[in-house]
């Protein structure tokens, strides 16, 4: 038995609606005469407190009880009571009206009903719908309004089915595109009008097409050239307006010049 389990909160005990706790309006005030964790105690364990570790504490003790009460009035009870519900009495919850309910159900339901939920209308939901939901379905949310969601999607789409977002309308969206896209569709993405998507392209483009982007606008973009080109790209970057640039340039292209010159002497 964890000790902090049996110590009251420093939190008064307050009933969900406002007031004092009144254990004999309580459906399970007999719970009371027991001991430990197979009874309850205000300010400690007990549904009808408005501190949701209260009621969690509660559930957790009599997780059999959860399922009497995923229709209670306050939403804090039903989104706990779903936690230790059975996921078969879930269905009824998926539309219910707080999301702080259904965020509950989202991350419990079977993938069969999950799909029900990809067009909740809070974007918290349908976040972890996303990353619960197969990958097989994960076109299904491509175009979610809410970019932190089609974010998580580039990120666990199937490589096939990933260029279908390259013009996506937010950066970071494409910059979790240009993470993971492979050629020949990455090099579409060359010309992406954010900076910070062209610099991922850089690090991730086969060095023989990095000649392109040696006269990006963008330094940061030419830098990271300039550390994977090859030698006729480097020739181009020699004076490039950043001295950071024109050192690795030098760094380089004496490295390249070691190299070919070792390979002669041993070829």
């Amino acid at each position: 038995m964890n000790d902090s389990d049996l110590t009251t909160d420093d939190i008064a005990a307050r009933h969900w609606q406002g007031g004092a706790l009144d254990c004999t309006a309580c459906p399970y005030e007999a719970l009371r005469a027991l001991e430990g964790r197979d009874g309850c105690a205000p300010g400690l364990a007990c549904m009808q407190d408005v501190y949701a570790r209260r009621i969690d504490r509660f559930f957790r003790w009599h997780p059999r009880l959860s399922e009497e009460q995923l229709s209670h009035p306050y939403f804090e009870v039903r989104a706990i009571a779903a936690r230790y519900a059975s996921v078969f009495r879930l269905t009824a919850l998926m539309n219910d009206p707080d999301e702080t309910v259904r965020l509950q159900v989202a991350l419990r339901l079977p993938q069969t009903h999950l799909l029900s939920m990809v067009n909740d209308p809070h974007r918290e939901v349908r976040i972890r719908v996303v990353q619960r939901l197969e990958v097989a379905h994960l076109a299904l949310m491509r175009c979610d309004a809410d970019y932190g969601v089609r974010e998580l999607v580039a990120k666990r789409l199937p490589l096939p089915l990933l260029p279908t977002m390259i013009k996506d309308t937010d950066r970071a969206v494409r910059m979790a595109v240009a993470s993971r896209l492979q050629m020949p569709a990455l090099l579409r993405m060359a010309d992406d009008t954010e900076p910070e998507v062209r610099r991922i392209v850089a690090r991730r483009l086969p060095s023989g097409l990095l000649a392109g982007l040696s006269t990006d606008p963008d330094w940061l973009v030419r830098f990271e050239v300039a550390q994977r080109a090859d030698a006729a790209t480097l020739e181009a970057l020699r004076n490039d307006a950043e001295a950071d640039i024109r050192q690795v340039v030098q760094e380089r292209t004496g490295q390249l010049n070691m190299d070919n010159t070792a390979g002669y002497l041993h070829g």
